[in-house]
């Protein structure tokens, strides 16, 4: 029998226990992991076993930020995707983040990534502000469906970053009506930055991708990366990171998934249009909950999970709103997995869900709610 390992061996144990608790798909990565332990210990050879060679057992795939595998501000449903994968294949995107005239100056000691050069030296087409590394097809996916997105790793890719501000945008533009660029060394080893005011103030970091989603309809045109909507896109909720699951809405076959924005820490919400911008690299692992999954006939709004919370969401330039549609979000969800009804859940909502504000910059303003586990189901 042939068998594959997983690069991420090393994270197995932590994403199977750690699994979505509707997602019902098998941990396929815990079976190749130790099967591959079995080879290793036995030198098992029999029948062509290999480590390196087998189709049916999930495959690594990594896509770094050349030319060819970026999009520039955009979603689309005519982009053409970079990479098709299986269902439960690993897929580690490597992301940059910032245009040429955000960048450090040569003599400051921080270092532009070379392909973030490349890009800035090519210039490509622009639909909105972020760069994106993708998308990504995942076979199987319909429209209709449910694409999980298992965040398994998130890798600083840079000791750098950088918070800005600048005029006519963020949320007091009339207060801060000209431009700031603050550049924010990064220690790797502790995982913290350095914010260059007073005498310097040291946060831990908690990094996470802003801008995570897939194709909207193909009516939809391309969809700007400032605006989060229906299919993701510029969600910049910090609490979808490492050991987090996305669920997000299927309108196009193959889904097309594409990252970027990376933020290294970000508090509740984002206010001056930047978090600390920064290049990371991602390992998602992707899932189908084809129709939805059973408790999700049809998903059309992106949905969140970390190993302590599940979280909803709602988007709207009226903050009033983004709040109601993240509340009318949890209700639906509650009464899907629990024998009460929305009144119930109304009320178990004011009671026991943290609602936050997830960022007041992006045109469509962002809330999401958070229900702790085990409370309910």
């Amino acid at each position: 029998m042939p068998c594959r390992p997983s690069s991420a061996a090393n994270t197995t144990a932590a994403r199977c226990t750690s699994r979505p608790s509707w997602s019902r798909a098998p941990c396929r990565a815990s079976v190749c992991s130790i099967w591959h332990r079995l080879c290793l210990t036995i030198g098992l050879r029999h029948h062509g076993c290999s480590l390196t060679e087998d189709a049916s057992l999930p495959a690594t795939h990594h896509i770094e930020p050349t030319l060819e595998n970026i999009r520039w501000g955009g979603f689309d449903a005519n982009f053409a995707p970079v990479k098709t994968v299986d269902p439960g294949d690993l897929v580690i995107l490597e992301c940059v983040s910032g245009a040429a005239d955000i960048m450090p100056a040569k003599d400051s000691g921080l270092a532009i990534p070379s392909r973030l050069s490349a890009i800035h030296a090519a210039n490509p087409p622009r639909f909105g502000p972020h760069i994106l590394t993708g998308p990504v097809a995942v076979k199987g996916a319909e429209p209709g469906d449910a694409l999980r997105v298992d965040i398994e790793r998130i890798d600083l890719g840079c000791d750098w970053g950088f918070c800005a501000f600048r005029p006519l945008m963020g949320t007091l533009p009339e207060d801060f009506p000209y431009r700031r660029v603050l550049h924010i060394p990064v220690d790797k080893e502790a995982m913290t930055c350095k914010v260059p005011v007073g005498p310097g103030i040291t946060i831990p970091l908690s990094p996470f991708f802003g801008v995570m989603g897939v194709a909207g309809p193909e009516e939809w045109g391309t969809i700007s990366t400032k605006e989060p909507r229906a299919h993701g896109g510029n969600l910049d909720n910090k609490e979808v990171g490492a050991g987090a699951t996305l669920f997000l809405p299927v309108f196009v076959p193959g889904a097309n998934f594409s990252a970027g924005d990376g933020h290294g820490v970000q508090g509740d919400g984002e206010v001056c249009i930047n978090a600390l911008e920064i290049c990371l690299t991602g390992h998602f692992r992707f899932g189908l909950e084809k129709g939805g999954g059973a408790k999700d006939p049809v998903l059309k709004y992106p949905r969140a999970e970390t190993p302590t919370h599940y979280i909803s969401m709602g988007m709207h330039e009226d903050l009033d709103v983004a709040m109601k549609i993240a509340l009318r979000e949890m209700i639906a969800f509650i009464v899907s997995r629990a024998n009460v009804t929305a009144a119930d859940a109304y009320q178990l909502c004011s009671l026991a869900v943290d609602f936050h504000v997830t960022q007041t910059v992006n045109g469509e303003k962002g809330v999401h709610g958070m229900l702790k586990k085990g409370l309910l189901f």
